[in-house]
């Protein structure tokens, strides 16, 4: 289990998780100080992403001091110090607290850049990321959007997808096996002795869509058949699938197949 200490909290900051999993768990952090002034030094026990998405302040780190906005973001880990200043008042940020295992599987070894450039690119996979903790099933889309986002912003090497096609025919077994190493991203890359950031890259080079979306492809193909055997309970039927609840696998098979259970149910009764 991630160890998660969240940032000081005080009347001028406050943190809610947005999703938790055994491996990481991310926060959405709301300050409201408008000090100029550095703040007393504070202890750095975790490893963590920090990314701004409104605002801006001063961070001193092990990189130097640097203004942190939404165009620049920061990694930390445990030993260092920061301290902060808010000249430019409150600001919102990302924190993404991140278990030490996971921290080296993400960086596949390398050492944890200090500050990372945030492109367009890694807007984007931040906005997927916090759009993902908003899911029913937050936990496996969090954690593919987690590792593209740090793959991202942190500039992994790319090698050529098809020597990973083993490892990704591996991954399709698992997933159509359904175990319970298959009920999330970093569980299927530790079978598989893969980083959790290559598996997903690969996947989806090589299947042509994301890992998540083809287990779904998988749960909605078994849905089909036990609404075409006359399942008379949708409820039971989501959770015999994993899915959330009910509304969770209305809206997968809506935006699988254009119409909701109960009319697939009577399509595949008539056939």
């Amino acid at each position: 289990m991630v160890s998660v200490r969240p940032p000081t909290l005080n009347g001028m900051r406050s943190s809610r998780t947005l999703v938790r999993q055994p491996d990481f768990a991310v926060h959405a952090v709301h300050c409201r100080d408008d000090h100029t002034g550095w703040s007393r030094p504070e202890p750095v026990t975790g490893y963590t992403i920090v990314l701004a998405r409104r605002g801006g302040f001063r961070r001193r780190g092990r990189a130097g001091e640097e203004f942190v906005d939404p165009t620049v973001g920061y990694l930390t880990t445990p030993g260092e110090e920061e301290r902060f200043a808010h000249p430019a008042g409150g600001d919102d940020c990302t924190s993404v607290h991140v278990s030490p295992r996971l921290w080296r599987e993400m960086l596949d070894e390398r050492p944890a850049p200090a500050v990372v450039h945030l492109d367009a690119r890694v807007d984007l996979a931040h906005r997927l990321l916090l759009r993902a903790t908003r899911r029913p099933e937050a936990g496996f889309a969090a954690a593919e959007r987690l590792v593209r986002l740090v793959g991202t912003a942190t500039g992994p090497a790319v090698g050529a997808p098809q020597r990973d096609r083993p490892v990704v025919e591996a991954a399709r077994s698992a997933l159509h096996d359904g175990g319970p190493q298959a009920e999330g991203l970093v569980p299927l890359a530790r079978s598989l002795g893969v980083s959790p950031y290559r598996l997903s890259r690969s996947f989806q080079a090589l299947v042509g869509v994301p890992l998540t979306r083809y287990r779904n492809r998988l749960r909605v193909g078994r849905a089909l058949d036990r609404l075409a055997e006359g399942t008379p309970s949708l409820a039971e039927l989501a959770a015999e699938l994993g899915f959330a609840d009910q509304a969770h696998l209305t809206r997968t098979l809506r935006a699988h197949l254009d119409h909701p259970p109960g009319e697939l149910r009577r399509m595949l009764g008539e056939a």
